[in-house]
C-alpha cells in the first residue's frame, strides 16, 4: 500500500512540474520563453551590426514570436531599418513598432 501512495504522489508531482511549463495565451511556456529570449538577443546583434539603427535607443521584447519594437529614432528611416531587420531574424511571427521619432 505504501508504494501505491507514493507513486501516486510522484505522478501528482509530475503533473504539476508539467502543467507549470506550459504555456497560456498570456504566459509563456518554458520553451517559448527560451525561443522568445534567442530572438530578443538575434534582433540586439542585427542593431549592433547594422550602422543605420542605435542599438541602445531602440528596446526590444518579443512574446511568443512576436517582436516589440519601442524607443527612439533619430529619423523614420532608421525605424524602419529596424523594423525589416527585426522581421527577417528567424522564428520572428510579426513585429509591432512603437519607436517614436526624436523631436529636434
Amino acid at each position: 500500500m505504501r508504494k501505491s501512495i507514493r507513486a501516486s504522489l510522484g505522478i501528482a508531482a509530475m503533473l504539476a512540474a508539467l502543467s507549470a511549463c506550459s504555456g497560456t495565451p498570456t504566459r509563456e511556456s518554458t520553451g517559448e520563453y527560451l525561443d522568445d529570449s534567442a530572438i530578443t538577443a538575434k534582433v540586439k546583434s542585427a542593431f549592433v551590426q547594422d550602422k543605420t539603427v542605435s542599438a541602445l535607443q531602440i528596446k526590444v521584447e518579443t512574446f511568443k514570436g512576436s517582436v516589440q519594437l519601442s524607443g527612439y529614432a533619430d529619423h523614420a528611416a532608421e525605424a524602419q531599418r529596424a523594423v525589416e531587420l527585426a522581421r527577417d531574424v528567424p522564428g520572428v511571427k510579426s513585429v509591432k513598432n512603437d519607436i517614436r521619432l526624436k523631436s529636434n
